[in-house]
């Protein structure tokens, strides 16, 4: 599914959808004065003459009558579209979305951040959201929302808010991307106070579809921004709750319903969102790169998975023979190549885990062995893990160093059936790093790189 920034997703959480609409048709927010009653204008001077003093907002320039105002005809006009019944998505007039444009541009300031709050405006932006049938306004309602929670204060105000929260999780099954980068934008901001992140992370452990929805925009997404943004989201939960990580990273795909959503996980969706930013940016992954990110603690867990609960010498033969058992290994292995391709400080790149490279070597040796069984036909899975294991064993012999090489020479990781195996997946669609692993294998054990130049001469 494209989801790029003219286009929506035309099948996320239906179960998400349907609940978005029972918000929409009896939840408190829908029925409440907020929407049926206009709020308050701002109190007038003695003799009927606004005070331009009082007027004004905070120590700014803009105008309480205007926001009110402005607030007040836009609630008119989706009541009035309510009422019209129109089964046809809500435009906006050119006024109106300039002038919420200005709102929005106008919360980034602390005042009126703060006078928001006072005015009840984030209970009408709700009122709003839930009632809206324009992605446009729905998007500007959660930018406006969103800019406000950047102070403190207001933020936990906002976070404390039952309501929004619970709409908000509903949200990241929108098919809107525009509406999906500001709700992801405001669901960041409030995971990086300290002092709200617990609410948010209790109602996204308890709302699960949040995985989910996640997943989808990470598979689907060809939006650079969303996806960017998206990663930046994981990289905060994973940073913030290592449990939720592991839960995310372990879950299996339901294999309930014939939806393509349930059959999602994080590992896929994570190598599907870096194989779309690598061409342009790998800025949404870079937090699971750097240093003081999860990303090492990610790698660390999952590089156990592979070696040391699947790859064993005695273990991978019969994992390989289970379906579950074999998918996860194809995601784990997944992973653990897009965080490669992505950081350059950890793992060190001259520096890779030796049981991880073995694990890969064996993997393609059973993969070979399964191939010259002339009676056996292939395992598209099988195959599937191949080639991704010979994409990792490729990006890692592009710059291997030969202290690594050796080393694997002298624990027994790169026999020289280990080594005719890798040689053989690497030439010749990569062949710059067969020739890298060559050269290092003449610097560390010439005999062997002789037999590997004599078997696949160039």
């Amino acid at each position: 599914m494209d989801l790029s920034d003219d286009s929506t997703i035309e099948s996320g959480d239906s179960s998400d959808g349907e609940e978005m609409e029972k918000w929409r048709s009896t939840s408190l927010i829908a029925q409440s004065p907020v929407m049926d009653r206009n709020p308050s204008p701002p109190r007038e001077t003695a003799d009927g003459e606004e005070d331009e003093n009082a007027d004004a907002i905070g120590n700014t320039v803009y105008s309480k009558l205007w926001l009110f105002t402005t607030l007040n005809r836009l609630i008119r006009m989706i009541k009035d579209h309510s009422e019209e019944e129109s089964e046809g998505p809500m435009q906006l007039e050119d006024d109106d979305e300039e002038d919420l444009s200005r709102v929005w541009d106008m919360t980034m300031d602390k005042d009126v951040a703060g006078f928001m709050l006072e005015f009840k405006a984030p209970d009408i932006l709700l009122g709003m959201i839930v009632k809206s049938k324009c992605p446009r306004l729905t998007e500007i309602c959660v930018g406006i929302l969103g800019n406000m929670a950047c102070f403190p204060d207001t933020c936990l105000t906002l976070s404390q808010n039952e309501d929004l929260v619970a709409v908000l999780l509903l949200l990241l099954a929108d098919a809107d991307p525009p509406t999906l980068l500001e709700t992801s934008r405001f669901l960041l901001t409030g995971l990086s106070q300290k002092d709200v992140c617990s609410l948010w992370l209790q109602r996204i452990r308890q709302q699960t579809s949040v995985q989910s929805n996640l997943c989808f925009i990470m598979s689907s997404s060809t939006n650079k921004d969303l996806l960017e943004k998206v990663g930046e989201l994981v990289d905060k939960l994973f940073d913030l709750d290592e449990e939720l990580m592991k839960s995310w990273i372990t879950a299996q795909p339901s294999e309930e319903g014939d939806d393509a959503e349930s059959r999602l996980d994080v590992a896929s969706c994570l190598f599907e969102a870096a194989k779309q930013l690598r061409p342009e940016s790998s800025t949404g992954l870079e937090g699971f790169a750097s240093p003081d990110g999860p990303g090492k603690a990610v790698w660390d867990f999952v590089c156990e998975i592979v070696c040391e609960d699947l790859c064993q010498p005695e273990d991978l033969p019969v994992v390989l023979q289970e379906e579950k058992k074999k998918n996860i290994l194809v995601q784990s292995l997944s992973v653990l190549q897009a965080l490669y391709r992505c950081q350059d400080q950890w793992p060190s790149k001259s520096d890779i885990s030796l049981p991880l490279v073995e694990s890969i070597l064996r993997v393609l040796q059973f993969h070979s062995e399964c191939k010259d069984n002339e009676g056996s036909k292939e395992d598209e899975q099988l195959h599937t893990l191949a080639e991704i294991a010979t994409e990792f064993l490729a990006d890692i012999c592009s710059q291997i160093p030969k202290d690594t090489v050796a080393d694997l020479v002298k624990k027994g990781f790169l026999t020289e059936k280990m080594c005719l195996t890798a040689a053989g997946s690497l030439f010749p669609k990569f062949k710059a790093s067969f020739q890298h692993l060559q050269l290092m294998l003449s610097e560390t054990d010439p005999q062997l790189a002789d037999t590997m130049r004599s078997q696949f001469p160039e």
